[in-house]
């Protein structure tokens, strides 16, 4: 660990070595040591940076990106956050101006947590080292976040569950002295309708599309450590896959995470692409009590209640990684968020569609092309189909795409105890409105759509909870090419009739891979990754983590749920293994929140 202490600031950083092994230690400062930086994630165009630096007289101690960082703010201030590309969150403290810098990347990637208490700013990557640094912080769950999380996965804004802790958003900076913290913001995901007189052609967007996503790939390989990644055998990652092979000087090693259970597993299209592409491929397969045996640790590292158990088997697929003797693993995420990929996508513009005749009788049975993969899915029956997603809603609605999926999420809220839950007092959609209202203002309903669904689940989810979070339990970095800046950028002027060309989604992708993967992976239908939740807690491991958490006693001492509802959910779920969303979700969320409860509100310890 590297600390940099004095009278009015502290700075530590424990460091993941990848570029400049020997000589990147932070924290590291400018030649007269009046600033200093700590820094966690990679810059990726700073090799070009560097050079166009040292031609400007600024000399380097080190071969690090960090220095980098040090140098750019010399130069332009906040204002060197415009010429970063990477995945970052970063602490920068001016000595002479008495005053500290916080930013984080543009998209998220990187999580940046602080707190202001007793007069101090704290600050870090992971709640828990704030937690840590002072023992008379509190640590208790703020009521109504866990709403929140009950609603959409994941908090609406910058808030965390933790009471008073809270996150920089994504393309944020903020500055904090003596008089507080400022925040600003820096960036913002440039996702809006295009105008016909801006529309190119179908062939350029495909030829920008493929030579940005290479030249993304490109960035991300550099580092001073073998680069894996990850391929689950959909077209996201089998992209990235693909096109690295030509950028790679040794066979790519590729990994994955299989199931048993037939519903989730994909291992016979990662087989395909491996074979197409000659990886070298793991696998880290995932059994019934798998998932159960870990999930406790997962919920320590997540520091959140989650509603899913998939994060679990990333976590399981990480460690895999770093046993193989990799540090770094290239993923396809971002890619459905920015590009149209999503079935919610689909199911909106279908509900579109529906809505402008709502007199016929075809449009309906276009909603049995949804959700094919889901057990209990609301398509089966058309007359419960159309009641189900509200063919009547206005599109006009910022959140016409997910107010299906919020309803159906918020059956959960019934678990709650009324003492607890006073954010019925504050319908959780209301707090989403506050922060994003004004920013869904004017955009189709399809915009709309891929514009809530980054900023909120991609995330405070998946690049949290399932990416970061999972990843770095095991000292591993991912890196996401679609989420490139440029390419996002890129992506938000495709108009949104080529982003899902019908009920095509990810078109221009499709196209731009036309030719470099098999064509029954370009043509499949998407699934999207998820993995088993109750069914995962019928062993030994799950019954030993119900017991523990989920007893009346447990479920009392927290006074959170309701141990009545809690008891006849278990009930229900032993009767029956396989039952639906609602019961799937409540069943995890109650258990993961008790978990976070134990972990970090009566068991944590400062020391």
């Amino acid at each position: 660990m590297g600390i940099y202490l004095k009278p009015d600031i502290g700075l530590a950083h424990t460091r993941l070595s990848i570029i400049d092994i020997g000589g990147g230690a932070q924290p590291i400062s400018n030649e007269d040591r009046t600033l200093w930086v700590v820094f966690n994630g990679e810059i990726f165009n700073y090799l070009e940076l560097r050079r166009d630096l040292e031609k400007r007289g600024h000399r380097f101690s080190t071969h690090s990106d960090t220095e980098v960082i040090i140098h750019l703010f010399e130069e332009k201030g906040e204002k060197c956050l415009y010429d970063l590309n990477g995945q970052f969150a970063m602490a920068l403290w001016d000595e002479k101006k008495r005053r500290l810098f916080l930013a984080r990347d543009r998209m998220g990637i990187r999580p940046l947590y602080f707190l202001i208490h007793a007069g101090r700013c704290y600050f870090g990557s992971e709640i828990k080292a704030i937690f840590a640094a002072d023992s008379s912080i509190l640590r208790e769950i703020e009521p109504d976040v866990l709403g929140e999380n009950f609603t959409f996965w994941m908090p609406a804004g910058k808030r965390t569950i933790f009471k008073n802790i809270r996150q920089l958003l994504p393309g944020h900076f903020a500055w904090v002295d003596r008089n507080g913290i400022r925040e600003n913001e820096y960036w913002d995901i440039p996702l809006a309708p295009c105008e016909r007189r801006n529309v190119r052609s179908e062939p350029e967007y495909i030829e920008e599309m493929r030579e940005l996503l290479i030249d993304s790939i490109r960035l991300q390989l550099r580092a001073d450590v073998p680069v894996g990644a990850y391929l689950s055998g959909g077209l996201d990652s089998s992209s990235i896959t693909a096109l690295v092979r030509g950028h790679a000087a040794n066979r790519l090693k590729t990994f994955s995470v299989t199931f048993s259970d037939a519903t989730y597993d994909e291992s016979l299209q990662q087989e395909e692409v491996v074979s197409f592409l000659n990886t070298d491929h793991a696998a880290v397969r995932c059994e019934s009590d798998t998932i159960a045996s870990v999930f406790p640790e997962v919920i320590w590292h997540a520091e959140t209640a989650i509603l899913r158990t998939a994060p679990a088997p990333l976590f399981l697929l990480s460690r895999l990684v770093r046993d193989s003797g990799f540090k770094v693993v290239l993923t396809g995420e971002g890619a459905d968020e920015i590009l149209g990929g999503y079935d919610i996508f689909k199911e909106a513009k279908i509900r579109a569609f529906i809505h402008r005749d709502l007199a016929s009788v075809s449009r309906p049975q276009l909603l049995k092309r949804l959700y094919p993969y889901l057990a209990f899915s609301p398509t089966e029956s058309a007359s419960y189909a159309v009641r189900f997603f509200d063919v009547g809603a206005s599109p006009a609605d910022p959140f016409y795409a997910h107010r299906p999926r919020w309803k159906t999420t918020s059956w959960t809220h019934n678990f709650f105890r009324k003492e607890f839950a006073n954010f019925n007092l504050v319908n959780p959609v209301d707090s989403m409105a506050s922060v994003y209202a004004d920013k869904l203002a004017g955009l189709d309903f399809f915009s709309a759509a891929q514009y809530l669904e980054a900023k909120t689940l991609l995330a405070n989810y998946l690049l949290s909870s399932q990416g970061d979070r999972m990843a770095m339990a095991h000292s591993v970095e991912g890196r996401f090419p679609f989420l490139d800046h440029r390419l996002v950028e890129f992506a938000g002027k495709i108009p949104p009739v080529l982003r899902m060309k019908g009920l095509c989604e990810k078109y221009i992708l499709k196209k731009a891979m036309a030719g470099l993967l098999p064509p029954a992976i370009i043509r499949r239908k998407k699934q999207p990754y998820m993995a088993p939740d109750i069914t995962s807690f019928s062993g030994k491991a799950g019954k030993e983590c119900i017991d523990r958490y989920l007893s009346d006693g447990a479920i009392a001492a927290a006074g959170i749920f309701r141990p009545q509802a809690v008891q006849q959910l278990l009930q229900k779920c032993i009767r029956s293994q396989r039952q639906g969303f609602r019961e799937n979700m409540a069943f995890v969320g109650i258990l993961s929140t008790q978990i976070l409860f134990e972990k970090f509100i009566v068991g944590f310890s400062t020391r």
